[in-house]
């Protein structure tokens, strides 16, 4: 992997807010929606370095990298530090 962080993933629940039932996966330093009904993959935001985990409650994705840790707002697309 480019940015030498490992494959982290999270569900997000059905009736959960934004993206229930997909997967969000942190890899090669992209963050992925995937919906396995369709079977299609987007990338929602690239530049993730060194990812270490990823949680998602309704429509903040939380992500914790080795020197940040920051939210991405599913609802408005928009990385914000926290």
């Amino acid at each position: 992997m480019k940015d030498g962080s490992k494959k982290i993933s999270c569900m997000g629940v059905v009736g959960d807010g934004c993206g229930g039932g997909r997967e969000f996966i942190v890899e090669d330093g992209k963050l992925f929606a995937y919906d396995a009904l369709s079977k299609k993959s987007i990338t929602l935001l690239k530049g993730i370095k060194n990812a270490q985990n990823i949680s998602k409650k309704s429509c903040i994705l939380t992500i914790e990298c080795r020197d940040e840790v920051f939210e991405f707002d599913l609802s408005l697309m928009k990385k914000n530090l926290i």
